[in-house]
């Protein structure tokens, strides 16, 4: 357990890339349930985890951080799908439940590189005079302390902090999917048993039969590596064998950093030696499948 500091970091930044949708109402949590690929059942009040909304066949359209506030509270923290776009989908699913959704446009994302005050792995952080003022979360990993705000206040732009938070996305294995990317891939495929973001236990959900039967039956045959070039790379491109043969493909990025799917038994095998996008060799950093958060 590491010390708290006494006082706010300094060096914060705005996420602008991150947005927050709320779901409020009496029936928002079994709403969620019976969205979201995990299992929001486990939260208790003031706890948080990794969680997703799928396609019918089990493909990945959205990432977020699920956070319950209360019983009547969610919040969805966005990494990379507009709030307003996804409300706008999930509404489709509403019917006669009582819950709306909400982007929450007035209130900003802030990152820092600093240990943080109050959260703690899944338990989140309140923080300011009235009580949800500063919502704070732990993402800290092997990498280092994070800490991250949602609040009304706002911070300064800094875009080379944004790609090092982006870039620490992808080391801990969350994928950082662009709009091209989504509804292309399987949480395995993506690696997301790492973080523990989806359930093969709980009831049905959008897709939930694939993710089961490829747990189950043990299916994956591809999932995701780190991988390092010495170009910056773009989501998209294919990764080709020595013989020019292509294998996996680019699915999110920061410069020279990716994240791609290939095959598992490429990965197993160590196969990340003669790894080329368009005749260059990329290094194998790291597989990223497997593992828990």
């Amino acid at each position: 357990m590491h010390d708290k500091p006494k006082a706010a970091p300094a060096n914060e930044f705005h996420l602008s890339d991150h947005s927050v949708l709320a779901l409020c109402g009496r029936d928002s949590i079994a709403f969620a349930q019976a969205q979201c690929m995990n299992d929001v059942a486990l939260l208790g009040d003031g706890q948080w985890q990794w969680n997703g909304w799928l396609n019918a066949k089990g493909r990945v359209i959205a990432l977020f951080a699920l956070v319950r506030l209360n019983p009547e509270t969610l919040w969805l923290l966005l990494p990379d799908v507009p709030a307003e776009d996804l409300a706008e989908q999930l509404r489709r699913y509403v019917f006669r439940s009582k819950v709306s959704l909400t982007a929450r446009n007035d209130l900003q994302v802030i990152g820092s590189f600093a240990v943080p005050l109050q959260a703690q792995s899944n338990q989140i952080g309140l923080l300011g005079e009235a009580a949800g003022e500063t919502v704070e979360l732990d993402l800290s990993a092997q990498g280092g302390f994070r800490r991250l705000c949602i609040r009304a206040t706002s911070a300064t732009e800094d875009a080379a902090c944004m790609a090092q938070w982006a870039a620490f996305d992808l080391h801990h294995g969350l994928p950082r999917l662009p709009a091209s990317q989504a509804e292309h891939w399987t949480p395995q495929q993506l690696g997301l048993d790492r973080l523990a973001a989806f359930s093969v236990k709980k009831g049905c959900y959008p897709g939930q039969e694939i993710v089961a039967r490829t747990h189950f039956l043990g299916q994956t045959k591809r999932t995701a590596g780190l991988l390092h070039s010495s170009r910056t790379l773009v989501a998209g491109e294919d990764i080709c064998d020595s013989q020019q043969h292509p294998s996996g493909k680019i699915v999110a990025c920061r410069g020279p950093l990716a994240m791609a799917i290939l095959p598992t038994q490429d990965l197993a095998e160590d196969a990340g030696n003669s790894l080329f996008i368009a005749d260059q060799r990329v290094e194998l950093v790291a597989f990223l499948g497997g593992l828990q958060r």
